[in-house]
């Protein structure tokens, strides 16, 4: 059985790489950016992010002085957005329209997150 930090290394990284990849290849960030003007698309990601959030905070709940830490506090900074999107969506909105000029390098942000989680998932 892999271990729980090792899974949600593997998973957030290959999350993050695959997203910072298609948010350049097809540019579809600043099309994500606009869509937070809909109320009901920031809500029902919102959904999604916040359980996302609460798997990861209930299964990875472990404050350790490494690397391992960030899988915990990437878990409770989820739940908290997933909250937020939910709870106050034009704050989202608010909060997303920041990113616009600065996609590709959010996006390069994302591929090198991703790929330090998934690297250091093998140490």
């Amino acid at each position: 059985m892999v271990d729980i930090t090792i899974f949600f290394a593997r998973l957030w990284g290959s999350f993050f790489v695959i997203f910072g990849l298609l948010f350049i290849v097809t540019r579809q960030l600043g099309k994500t950016i606009e869509m937070t003007d809909d109320k009901a698309f920031v809500i029902s990601t919102g959904y999604i992010t916040l359980l996302l959030g609460l798997v990861t905070v209930i299964l990875h709940n472990v404050w350790v002085a490494n690397w391992k830490v960030f899988i915990t506090i990437l878990g409770w900074s989820t739940l908290i957005k997933g909250i937020m999107k939910v709870g106050f969506p034009e704050i989202i909105n608010k909060q997303a329209q920041r990113f616009k000029k600065k996609q590709i390098v959010s996006a390069i942000f994302l591929i090198l997150l991703g790929v330090w989680l998934f690297g250091m998932s093998f140490y």
